[in-house]
């Protein structure tokens, strides 16, 4: 039988899926369109996302994951064998995969459980389980074998994970449920108080991909003209927003993330803490591209921190890298595993 191994990154907004030899071989939305009435499976990934907010009563659009975990496990497993038979097409399904998928740091164990059995189920061989903040790590190029410390801020579309690792182990970590759609529900909120104007999820995403920013500058001050409901007269509206406002809108969730940063970096050993002065702080995921957020990380804490390169494949890369270190990952205790056979006995 062939073997491959696969990574994937189970992102609560997008799953990528890393393939040996390949690279990155996929990357859609987290999002499942389902008919309400025959329980029939109708889109999945981009052409799912497009339905959010524009589909008829009977169909609706969900997100399987939530805050970086499985919510909803039936429509997790299928829309992961989609992904996959449409990344392997014309493969049995004896096609057997070592699969490596990341978890949140702050993860319960039954929530880890899902996931590993979401892996074994859609066929993998051998299934095994990392934190995101080690597969960024990886992802990143950053040596994490040496007794040296490396920080890295994973900001991803659910959680936010915050960790110190050194010598192939997370010494210190925080997992945070704020993130990517913590972001745009905050953009949401604020128009509508403000503005008394009703947005959907996608029109709030475009704002902070467009205008988005934690470091307003009235110099480079950019526009939007934005389109929704008007909640006092319930007619279609448009108006015009600022990047000083959206920066007002998410300062809340950016707060959050520094004082995450802040509290690990104080319960980081002093010695470590030497290391990260001099190697800075690695920002990962999609989050790690809003505007400013370096300089703000950097002007809060004192510690260069930058954005790592392809920041948005990162953890989907690591996820395929740690395949090649599984022994050191083990013996580290970075890695949680089961097998086909053995989950199997297990039901």
């Amino acid at each position: 039988m062939w073997g491959v191994d696969i990574g994937i990154d189970l992102g609560t907004a997008n799953v990528l899926i890393y393939m040996k030899g390949k690279g990155v071989v996929l990357r859609e939305p987290s999002v499942v369109a389902v008919d309400l009435n025959t329980d029939r499976i109708l889109a999945v990934g981009d052409e799912a996302k497009k339905m959010l907010g524009r589909t008829p009563g009977n169909v609706v659009a969900v997100r399987p994951l939530r805050d970086g975990v499985i919510a909803d496990y039936t429509m997790t497993e299928a829309m992961l064998r989609y992904f996959l038979k449409k990344v392997t097409p014309g493969l049995s399904r004896f096609f057997r995969r070592r699969v490596m998928v990341c978890v949140p740091s702050g993860a319960t164990d039954v929530e880890r459980r899902a996931v590993l059995e979401a892996a074994v189920e859609i066929g993998a061989k051998e299934a095994y389980l990392i934190e995101e903040p080690m597969s960024a790590a990886i992802g990143a190029n950053l040596d994490i074998a040496e007794p040296r410390g490396n920080m890295v801020v994973d900001i991803g579309g659910g959680t936010t994970d915050i960790a110190v690792i050194s010598y192939g182990g997370i010494v210190v970590t925080q997992s945070l449920r704020v993130g990517g759609d913590k972001l745009d529900e905050s953009i949401t909120k604020y128009i509508r108080k403000e503005h008394n104007l009703a947005i959907g999820e996608q029109t709030a995403e475009d704002i902070k991909i467009a205008i988005g920013t934690c470091m307003p500058n009235l110099d480079e001050e950019k526009k939007m003209v934005i389109k929704g409901r008007d909640l006092v007269h319930g007619l279609p509206k448009q108006i015009e927003i600022t990047s000083s406002f959206v920066a007002s809108a998410i300062e809340e969730e950016v707060h959050s993330i520094i004082e995450g940063i802040k509290q690990v970096l104080e319960q980081t050993p002093p010695e470590l803490s030497a290391d990260i002065i001099d190697r800075g702080i690695t920002l990962t995921g999609g989050g790690a591209l809003l505007k400013g957020l370096p300089e703000r990380v950097t002007e809060s804490t004192g510690i260069p921190a930058y954005v790592a390169d392809s920041p948005l494949e990162c953890v989907a890369i690591g996820t395929g890298k740690a395949l090649d270190e599984l022994d050191v990952l083990k013996a580290n205790g970075s890695l949680i595993g089961a097998s086909r056979k053995r989950s199997r006995k297990g039901r």
